[in-house]
């Protein structure tokens, strides 16, 4: 059929457009999905709200965005020459520098060219009697597809905190997900920061060089380890790229997480206190994400993780030099790493400088915001611009703004009322020929997201041939299987310390949406396998039917 529809333009054009493949945004998963299918000879397009590629990367452009994997890590495998052609200049790469990287993969692929950007997916319906997708954009386009692709990424979809009197602010707002693309100067001004997860973690060291004074609004104290960033050297880069074989396979078969790093053999009290202090100060002067792979028991055991977020507080006390500031900077109502641990460069040290002051709004929450002032207590801090650093919708937020109808005129929204349920984290029961790349249910968020990316493009690719070679028309989740795996992912999830936090894991951080754990935590090689198995056993848990025979007739 595609190889048709190129062939026979005219008569295309009097029907509304057709593809084989829709794929829903331009990030590191849509862009490789556009390539896989090109690769499979079939027709497909993407739509990017974007004006450019890069998704996440395209967004977040606040002060200091980094990734927090090692840039030599967080890329794309499937291209050898890629991996070798490509020189990163850092340990953790500069947002500059990944979106960089994705404009030089979209140009060396040639993807542009099955883009449109601009261009937001406002709803997609499934039409049961020809199943087909129809995809209306906000450009008022409606083009039909077989098959629905959600590439639109677990972290896009910023999200506005509800504060009284926001509004009515007379400065400048500035949200650390939907930052301008000009530069953005606060030199003088006196700013504040609102929320202290990764992008206020990462932003306030770089604001407050700029600000005459910058007051930092805390609602809860999260765990941050020193990133210890430093220029990539040549050698570093060729040593690594030596290795790529050995590193990509311990990412995708051995890690948890799809990072490659040393295993732990032992739990933290098989130490003495000496011994694992020492290890663990070793982690600390290494900086970075594997701190919490020092031993292999941290987010199973509350005692055990106890001594990493006891030596952790530790730190933040040996560096901030007032004592109370020190205090309230310490986490103490989360395990460790129960949240998305955070990576810095000088956050604590931030507040040793005289022109930077922390607000503590746990125990007195914002009053509202006036035309000049945050007001806490009673109190009026005075700012001139504000920066929200108040996170997103996660997991499901980026789905949940597209209207999607399947069978029986059920939208997804609807069935994800009380938390979303899938079958693996790439469809959900009800909804055929759409597939989801690391959604609720998938490691996604708690693993390298290139690692898991490249795995679900691969297997919605490798899916799509097999349904293609036996001439099956539509394929979607069983509701058996869906209930089963929604159960898996939440009892591996309460054996550990994860559901402890009230994190955007577990969807806490968004007022009235359902708690349920949506990662899966069992790890990027165990999913793996569980998907590969699937699909050996041609796609249990899976429903796929062929369309009657004279439709069949009728589309040759």
């Amino acid at each position: 059929m595609s190889a048709m529809m190129s062939a026979m333009p005219s008569a295309a054009a009097k029907l509304p457009e057709a593809y084989d493949v829709v794929v829903v945004g331009a990030g590191f998963a849509g862009m490789y999905m556009l390539h896989r299918l090109r690769g499979q000879g079939m027709t497909a397009r993407v739509y990017e709200q974007g004006s450019g590629v890069g998704g996440t990367w395209y967004w977040n452009r606040y002060p200091g965005a980094r990734c927090d994997v090692e840039s030599m890590q967080y890329s794309y495998s499937f291209s050898e020459e890629l991996q070798q052609e490509w020189d990163w200049s850092e340990r953790y790469a500069p947002q500059p520098e990944i979106l960089k990287y994705a404009n030089h993969v979209a140009d060396r692929f040639d993807l542009r060219r099955d883009i449109q950007f601009d261009t937001c997916v406002d709803r997609a319906e499934f039409d049961e009697a020809t199943s087909l997708w129809s995809v209306t954009t906000s450009d008022g386009k409606t083009v039909s597809a077989k098959f629905v692709v959600l590439a639109t990424g677990c972290l896009s979809n910023a999200r506005m905190p509800d504060i009284k009197g926001l509004d009515r602010f007379t400065g400048k707002v500035y949200h650390t997900g939907h930052w301008p693309h000009e530069e953005v100067n606060f030199t003088g001004q006196r700013i504040g920061v609102i929320g202290t997860g990764s992008s206020g973690i990462q932003s306030v060291p770089v604001i407050a060089e700029q600000a005459s004074h910058l007051t930092v609004f805390q609602r809860t104290a999260n765990f941050s380890i020193p990133a210890r960033n430093a220029p990539l050297t040549e050698q570093e880069r060729q040593k690594f790229r030596a290795n790529y074989p050995e590193i990509r396979r311990f990412a995708r078969e051995v890690a948890k997480n799809g990072i490659y790093t040393e295993m732990p053999d032992r739990g933290a009290l098989d130490d003495g206190d000496n011994e694992r202090r020492a290890k663990y100060e070793a982690r600390w002067n290494h900086g970075g994400l594997t701190f919490m792979s020092v031993y292999n028991n941290l987010a199973l055991d509350k005692t055990a993780n106890d001594t990493a977020a006891n030596f952790v507080r530790e730190k933040i006390a040996g560096i901030v030099k007032d004592p109370e500031t020190a205090k309230l900077l310490q986490p103490n109502n989360h395990p460790i790493g129960s949240k998305r641990i955070c990576i810095d460069t000088d956050y604590f040290a931030t507040f040793n400088r005289p022109n930077v002051t922390l607000v503590d709004i746990k125990s007195n929450p914002i009053e509202e915001i006036t035309e000049n002032a945050v007001r806490v207590a009673g109190k009026n801090y005075e700012v001139d611009a504000l920066v929200l650093a108040t996170g997103f919708d996660a997991m499901t937020g980026s789905v949940a703004k597209i209207d999607i109808k399947g069978c029986d005129g059920q939208t997804l929204n609807q069935k994800w009322a009380a938390g979303p349920r899938t079958y693996l984290g790439l469809m959900s029961a009800g909804f055929p020929n759409l597939f989801i790349v690391t959604g609720p249910g998938s490691p996604s968020v708690l693993s390298n997201m290139i690692v898991s990316i490249e795995q679900h493009v691969d297997w919605i690719t490798d899916c799509l041939a097999y349904m293609r070679d036996r001439g099956l028309d539509t394929m979607e989740a069983a509701t058996e299987a869906e209930d089963k795996w929604v159960a898996h992912v939440n009892e591996v999830a309460y054996t550990t310390l994860y559901p402890q936090a009230n994190s955007w894991y577990m969807g806490a951080n968004v007022p009235g949406k359902p708690r349920i754990f949506m990662p899966y935590i069992g790890g990027v090689g165990p999913y793996r396998q569980i998907c590969n198995d699937v699909a050996a056993k041609g796609y249990q848990g899976f429903v796929m039917e062929r369309a009657e025979a004279p439709r069949k007739a009728a589309a040759s």
